[in-house]
């Protein structure tokens, strides 16, 4: 019983730890300017600060921006992802270990040691405040974690379908699309999601590769609500809200994929 008791009590503990930030974002939002400013007031139910943050801040632009972007940048990904995974997988490519293993490597690069060389090609191909240049970057960053998910749930497939598939005629690509594909579906959606999250989330590329409002992403946009002046955490709360609202409900609606996704192939039959 007592085991019981401290197991929900650290149950409680880890949720109240993870979630708090999240509750306590979503009050900010809700509380009156002056009561922010004023810090005494702790009334809720104002809705001032989504009308701030919704008036003259490219908020709504900014967050189509977004998710084209990581739309993108996830499909591109899982176009990609699927045919490197499945040659890895099943093809008799020579290093295809080191390959695997270099393309992680490639992934570990702190994302700061890349901004200038980076920004320098991106400005020789004149995308320069281009949407296209967040998704060509966002996709070189998230292929390898493709790549690493995508290879263990193509191998899960059966290598006797597959010879079966080759016996009766199929290409290598018909393989793939027509025996790869479908067998790895869960583990293709799994992928895009979270692929999805990595380029819906990130700042410092959108941050340094972008510079008019009309190119912003979420992220960019909301760091910028503050001036040098004044601080307006309400409808920064506010804006954050908006902004994590697609994320929590692809999160919760799909999470065991996710889940499925991080740890397939953890354990062996």
């Amino acid at each position: 019983m007592r085991r019981r008791w401290a197991a929900w009590l650290l149950v409680i503990a880890v949720l109240g730890f993870c979630l708090g930030p999240l509750a306590w974002q979503i009050v900010t939002s809700l509380r009156p300017p002056a009561a922010i400013s004023g810090g005494a007031d702790f009334s809720i139910g104002s809705l001032d600060n989504y009308r701030g943050a919704l008036r003259g801040r490219h908020l709504l632009r900014s967050l189509v921006n977004s998710v084209v972007v990581a739309g993108s940048t996830t499909l591109l990904c899982l176009a990609v992802g699927s045919l490197a995974s499945f040659a890895l997988a099943k093809l008799p490519v020579r290093g295809k270990n080191w390959m695997l293993g270099g393309a992680l490597a490639i992934s570990m690069f702190p994302p700061i040691a890349t901004v200038s060389p980076l920004y320098l090609a991106i400005r020789a191909l004149g995308l320069r405040d281009n949407l296209v240049a967040l998704v060509l970057s966002y996709a070189a960053f998230a292929l390898p974690l493709t790549l690493f998910i995508l290879t263990r749930f193509f191998r899960e497939v059966p290598d006797a379908i597959y010879e079966a598939a080759r016996v009766d005629g199929c290409s290598p690509w018909q393989a793939w699309w027509r025996i790869g594909l479908p067998l790895s579906a869960p583990g293709i959606a799994s992928t895009g999601i979270l692929v999805f999250i990595f380029a819906y989330n990130e700042f410092l590329y959108a941050l340094t590769f972008t510079s008019s409002p009309e190119r912003r992403t979420v992220p960019v946009a909301i760091s910028l609500f503050a001036s040098d002046r004044i601080e307006p955490w309400g409808e920064i709360a506010a804006a954050s809200v908006i902004a994590a609202t697609p994320l929590v409900l692809v999160t919760v609606l799909f999470q065991r994929r996710i889940v499925t996704a991080l740890t397939q192939g953890a354990v062996k039959d």
